[in-house]
């Protein structure tokens, strides 16, 4: 349902070394390329992020109670990318760990504010 997500920066260079050596974990590289855009995915048939400036000049703004969620099939693989993601300049928003029965979940925020996850469904 999801084609893609854009989400502002105030330095696309800082945010382009955060998701490079991010999102190269999962596979993910830069699809598109503009002056002020970088988009990751996997392929262009699959969703993925675009970080810009904003166009209309502003400073970029982090959305209260926005947040991308994105799936991982193991556990293991949300806690070694979310101590990742703190090791590249993001913040803790809630360790990895379990979030009911079947939700898994490590929250993070990027050096611009922005909030993740990485998430699994399911007891495995």
């Amino acid at each position: 349902m999801i084609g893609y997500v854009t989400i502002g920066t105030k330095d696309l260079g800082r945010a382009a070394a955060f998701y490079d050596a991010l999102f190269g974990e999962l596979g993910a590289k830069r699809l598109m390329e503009f002056p002020r855009m970088i988009v990751w995915g996997t392929s262009f048939g699959a969703p993925s992020l675009g970080v810009c400036t904003p166009y209309d000049g502003n400073e970029a703004s982090v959305g209260n109670g926005v947040m991308v969620a994105l799936p991982l099939p193991t556990k293991d693989l949300i806690d070694r990318l979310h101590a990742r993601a703190l090791e590249l300049g993001a913040t803790d928003e809630g360790a990895p760990g379990p979030r009911g029965d079947n939700f898994y979940a490590g929250y993070f925020r990027d050096p611009d504010g922005n909030k993740f996850n990485f998430f699994k469904f399911g007891a495995n």
